[in-house]
């Protein structure tokens, strides 16, 4: 039979889990604390609950990014649909943008798993990525050079707890140095690199933290679509696509795209 330890409800009461909703909830712990025992099952620590409400509030706003723009322009053309242009704009956390905390965490785990040793643990995945030619999720940032701040702020918080583990962050920052080495440059280790470090230390699944990116960039999204409310710029990004991505198609057809709608 199949079953759910998540939530029930009787006639006067609701139930998160094995808490009462209403007397042991609202009121007793903020979102964050909610969250957790709602995903992990238990009481989080005070160092899973600092871990996690930073994270949250490091991946919520990266500006116009590729999530961003798609909830505009969805929104654009579905004002009457929120929930569609917040869920246009999730479908983007993946791989390449806020979501990749997941690899840096499997590389982590490989790393630390090896009985070699950090050191050697960490030259044998950079010789790995190299050799092959693929980027070492994690790190590199565009902007944020020689160092991203927002890794820094994530270590800082974790350090001062007692019940995250620091393995993770030994393990990236050893690979840091090691990339440095071997690559004969310094590569930042961003945002989505210390987050994987810090919620590993905090136990959570590496499975599942792509999920806490999802809930934080949930919040910034909101953001955007009341921005777009009140000062929209949709209409402005449709228009500059118009203006620049020019048909190169049939010869002698007109370069301009047909008029809008």
């Amino acid at each position: 039979m199949a079953e759910t330890k998540l939530s029930t409800h009787q006639l006067d009461a609701l139930f998160l889990r094995d808490k009462n909703l209403v007397s042991e909830v609202m009121g007793q712990v903020s979102f964050t604390q909610a969250m957790l025992y709602h995903i992990i099952g238990t009481d989080p620590t005070d160092g899973q609950t600092a871990i996690v409400d930073a994270v949250l509030v490091t991946l919520m706003e990266h500006g116009f990014t590729p999530s961003a723009i798609t909830t505009r322009l969805t929104y654009l053309s579905a004002p009457e649909a929120m929930q569609s242009a917040v869920a246009a704009g999730l479908l983007n956390v993946a791989n390449n943008f806020v979501g990749t905390m997941e690899n840096t965490a499997k590389i982590l785990t490989k790393i630390l798993d090896n009985p070699s040793g950090l050191k050697k643990a960490c030259s044998e995945v950079v010789e790995e990525h190299r050799s092959s030619g693929s980027y070492i999720p994690g790190f590199g940032h565009h902007l944020h050079k020689p160092d991203d701040p927002r890794s820094t702020k994530l270590f800082e918080i974790a350090l001062m707890y007692k019940d995250i583990d620091k393995k993770p962050i030994e393990a990236l920052k050893t690979l840091s140095r090691t990339i440095d080495k071997i690559y004969g440059k310094h590569l930042t280790i961003n945002a989505t690199g210390a987050t994987a470090a810090v919620l590993m230390g905090a136990r959570i699944p590496t499975s599942i933290m792509r999920g806490f990116a999802i809930v934080s960039r949930a919040a910034g999204l909101v953001a955007h679509i009341l921005e777009e409310q009140e000062n929209p710029t949709a209409r402005e990004i449709w228009d500059i696509v118009d203006k620049k991505v020019i048909y190169t198609g049939r010869e002698g057809a007109s370069p301009k795209v047909a008029d809008k709608c």
